[in-house]
């Protein structure tokens, strides 16, 4: 996309700034200030540079996360509970830049995972804690990013099952850990790592679709929970899992079409995750890492106005919000300018940049990279976040594999597989 003009330098770029009719508030108030701060970040990038083109700082993102690796500082002491995800945000960050993982870290990272997996079976956030969903999707995730044969050999198939089943809940629900909390993303956490590693069972998942449809609202989205507010996170995780369980369709997607394409900042170019609130660079990946999953799903349903080289929102504007906005100068990506680089919102800014550039299907794939051609990335699997061919290999080993047997299971989901490919 050399040559192509930044839509945030235009002149009318300014009119799409927020307009509060007069009518102060809280949220007008802190909504002006993110727009001004990002004003100031274009302003003074069109003084240093005749020619604007925005670069990914590669090199430094990579040094940052290399580092992130073998060494925290204290100021992660906080998530103590949440080291697969560290182990995850970095890993994935790592194969969007096409940066291999040495050999030895790998086997580290997968030594470091077993000791985080229960005798009951999933992943705890650290050693010698409770399993718990979340972790066990991280664990899981990172080890087939890794994908050797000791990082598959690391995952207990049966133990994971019977932990499924000591989450599940009578309405079709998964609590978080046992006696934890319910929401939408314990179901797509058990989607997720089920299907991945063939232990997806019909009775499994018997009235989870029913559980995740009631949490589609009035505004189209879906919320954690039936009855709450429609919510980035919680809309992906839903609909990923409802991909997963081959009931995509079942939605409103019209409805979820337009609350999703709502989201994007007229001014800003990135996502904010509620009506009302503020951009935040983690919803780059939330918000449109849902466009690829509702182009397959309205296909899929027939619809022929469908574009055959792009998704449904402004792709460059999110690559001009990431590029300019979210980058930290000495590595790492960060939620908006102002904030602190963390190793979640450097994975999230780089998924969301990636599905942004990468517009692909069984027969079809297009790219928009922005500026130049030394700023594309991997693409990534948008139901599962981890790039295609790491999915393929994880699938193919996997279903190699008898599913667990047990009074709980039978045979496995037919739709397991199919979601393999986002665009099947």
């Amino acid at each position: 996309m050399d040559g192509v003009p930044l839509r945030c330098f235009s002149e009318d770029h300014s009119e799409e700034m927020f307009v509060d009719d007069g009518v102060e508030t809280v949220t007008s108030v802190e909504q002006k200030k993110v727009e001004h701060s990002i004003e100031e970040v274009i302003n003074v990038y069109k003084q240093i540079h005749s020619l604007p083109q925005p670069a990914l700082l590669r090199e430094q993102h990579y040094q940052y996360l290399k580092k992130g690796l073998r060494h925290l500082s204290d100021a992660y002491e906080c998530l103590d509970a949440s080291r697969p995800w560290l182990c995850f945000w970095i890993l994935h960050s790592l194969e969007l830049l096409e940066e291999p993982i040495p050999t030895t870290v790998a086997s580290d990272v997968c030594q470091f995972l077993s000791r985080c997996q229960s005798p009951t079976g999933g992943f705890a956030g650290g050693p010698g804690q409770h399993a718990h969903l979340a972790p066990t999707y991280a664990a899981v995730n990172a080890l087939c990013i890794i994908g050797s044969e000791e990082a598959y050999n690391i995952i207990d198939r049966e133990k994971l099952l019977d932990f499924l089943w000591s989450v599940k809940q009578p309405d079709g629900s998964f609590v978080m850990h046992v006696g934890g909390e319910v929401d939408v993303r314990s179901a797509y956490c058990a989607a997720s790592v089920a299907s991945l590693t063939n232990i997806l069972t019909p009775r499994l998942f018997e009235d989870t679709i029913s559980w995740i449809l009631r949490c589609q609202n009035w505004e189209g989205g879906l919320s954690g929970v039936p009855g709450l507010e429609a919510h980035g996170g919680y809309t992906f995780c839903g609909t990923a899992a409802l991909v997963i369980l081959g009931k995509e369709h079942m939605l409103d997607l019209k409805a979820l079409l337009r609350w999703v394409v709502s989201r994007q900042m007229r001014f800003e170019g990135g996502f904010q995750g509620r009506c009302n609130k503020l951009v935040d660079g983690c919803y780059s990946f939330w918000q449109a890492g849902l466009l690829p999953l509702l182009h397959r799903a309205l296909f899929k349903e027939g619809e022929t106005e469908l574009s055959r080289q792009r998704w449904m929102f402004e792709q460059q504007a999110l690559q001009e919000y990431i590029l300019l906005c979210c980058q930290n100068p000495t590595g790492g990506l960060l939620d908006k300018p102002g904030k602190s680089r963390d190793f979640y919102h450097t994975c999230y800014c780089l998924s969301g940049l990636s599905v942004a550039q990468h517009f692909w299907n069984l027969d079809l794939h297009h790219e928009r990279v922005l500026s130049r051609e030394e700023n594309r990335l991997a693409p990534t699997h948008p139901v599962y976040n981890i790039c295609p061919e790491k999915v393929a290999q994880a699938l193919q080993h996997f279903h190699r594999l008898p599913v667990p047997s047990g009074d709980r299971a039978s045979d496995p989901h037919p739709a397991a597989a199919a979601a393999a490919d986002p665009q099947s």
